[in-house]
């Protein structure tokens, strides 16, 4: 696969088994993380990568992430916006203005910004993928709390509207819905008692949590040629829970 990729939150959890997915067909991959640590330690152990790190919902780093792409590769032809938090549970009359601003930039405003920086440098080749990570909680209304289900929703019709946008000048645009993965993405959350108590019932058919590596296959096949006249269509990835 001798593809140039930008992977958003790759310094862990389905960021870095993308990242890694892709480097092992061949792709020269770009670790974008907040973590410096990680990103570099996902940059160091895969061929021909590089890592840049900074909060990507800073207008300045998405321009910086994708001109990187584009000058140590020489272009870019897959963009997978991954990064994300995880909200409290919380529901909307307990959401803080905090919490809110904080979900809906990380999960919304950050994968428009990156979207934005990378398109003209895809819009060079002439074609080329973006895979967005939406979430289980972007189909539903019972999987997560008010902040992460609108950034979430709010994702999914973003990608709807890349697809058609995009669609006659090369570009597809997609996303996966995961279900339950062992990632870190709740660690060190202090989840609302409340929003628990009214959304933990729902939660009984979650199903088997998967691993990172279902995830990042999906989504390697989303952005790949065997998935050409694939666009505009949200994947669920979660063990069947979309289907109750």
């Amino acid at each position: 696969m001798s593809v140039n990729v930008i992977v958003t939150g790759a310094g862990s959890g389905i960021g870095r088994a993308t990242a890694t997915a892709f480097a092992q067909q061949g792709a020269r991959v770009l670790i974008a993380d907040l973590n410096a640590e990680a990103a570099k330690a996902v940059a160091d152990s895969l061929d021909g990568a590089v890592a840049v790190v900074g909060d990507l919902s800073d207008p300045e780093v998405a321009e910086r992430v994708a001109r990187t792409a584009a000058e140590e590769f020489g272009g870019l032809d897959v963009l997978v916006n991954n990064a994300g938090v995880m909200d409290t549970m919380a529901l909307a009359g307990d959401v803080t203005d905090a919490e809110w601003e904080r979900v809906i930039r990380i999960n919304l405003t950050a994968p428009f910004l990156v979207t934005r920086a990378a398109l003209p440098y895809l819009l060079e080749r002439g074609k080329g993928a973006i895979v967005n990570v939406a979430s289980e909680a972007g189909l539903r209304g019972s999987a997560a709390g008010a902040a992460y289900t609108a950034s979430k929703h709010g994702l999914v019709g973003l990608t709807r509207s890349l697809a058609v946008s995009y669609r006659d000048r090369g570009i597809r645009t997609n996303a996966v819905a995961p279900g339950g993965v062992a990632t870190g993405i709740m660690t060190g959350l202090s989840f609302d008692e409340r929003g628990l108590a009214v959304l933990g019932p729902f939660h009984a058919s979650v199903g088997r949590v998967a691993a990172p590596e279902e995830i990042a296959a999906a989504i390697v096949f989303l952005a790949s040629d065997a998935a050409s006249n694939v666009n505009g269509v949200i994947l669920p990835v979660d063990g069947g829970w979309s289907a109750i």
